[in-house]
């Protein structure tokens, strides 16, 4: 008997869902974070940040800890 993808628990597929909103949520707070950012405070041209916050988790993360400025 082989296994579709369809075959998932019920338990599963809300944690996928889960799993699905969050790397959504991330994404948008990063998104909100570059739009009211001041270009001074990222590195990098701003509009270079689109499409690599695109990148699933990778690009979300990497905005956060490589793409903004940090003071000390």
């Amino acid at each position: 008997m082989t296994t579709k993808k369809t075959d998932l628990s019920p338990a599963a597929k809300v944690g996928l869902g889960i799993i699905g909103v969050a790397q959504i949520a991330f994404a948008f707070l990063a998104f909100w974070d570059l739009a009211l950012r001041s270009a001074a405070d990222v590195r990098g041209p701003k509009p270079a940040w689109i499409p690599a916050i695109l990148v699933n988790w990778i690009g979300s993360a990497a905005y956060f800890v490589f793409g903004i400025r940090h003071r000390r």
